[in-house]
């Protein structure tokens, strides 16, 4: 498994993981992939690269991109303020399980420390089962509401 920064050129498979990273309740049916194309989750992957929060590792496995973890300043569902970047993480489905996401976290927040930031921040549902690694790598919550929580990570 390789862990790297992504490449201008696969910006592209933003949109992949942005809608694998959508959490579907146990016996709920995935909505459409065009789901991405909505203005509030558009804003995850648009015009990436061109901000100077946005980063972006992956996980690369036989040369392919099996997992993304990515930061952005955004008034997203994670929008805490405009100085605190936020982050999405998705791994594809076979691979989930196997701490790959605990790893791109934790290189994530390493990187995102290097460059100075005081925190991150993310939204995450109470029925998702990644709300526990966030908690276990050191994310609190700031706030909640019925459906999710809304977390930070101090660095």
């Amino acid at each position: 498994m390789i862990y790297r920064n992504i490449r201008p050129e696969e910006y592209e498979i933003l949109k992949d993981f942005l809608y694998d990273a959508i959490f579907i309740p146990e016996g709920m049916k995935a909505p459409s992939r065009d789901i991405i194309e909505r203005p509030e989750l558009k804003i995850y992957y648009e015009d990436f690269g061109t901000g100077k929060a946005d980063n972006c590792i992956v996980a690369e496995d036989e040369e392919k991109i099996i997992g993304a973890v990515w930061t952005r300043i955004m008034d997203d569902y994670g929008h805490i303020d405009d100085e605190t970047p936020s982050l999405a993480i998705a791994v594809k489905k076979d691979y989930r399980g196997q701490g790959i996401g605990k790893k791109l976290m934790s290189k994530m927040i390493e990187l995102m420390r290097s460059q100075g930031y005081e925190k991150l921040s993310l939204s995450v549902q109470k029925a998702n089962y990644a709300s526990k690694m966030y908690t276990d790598l050191g994310f609190r919550i700031l706030r909640e509401n019925e459906e999710e929580y809304i977390m930070v990570y101090e660095l």
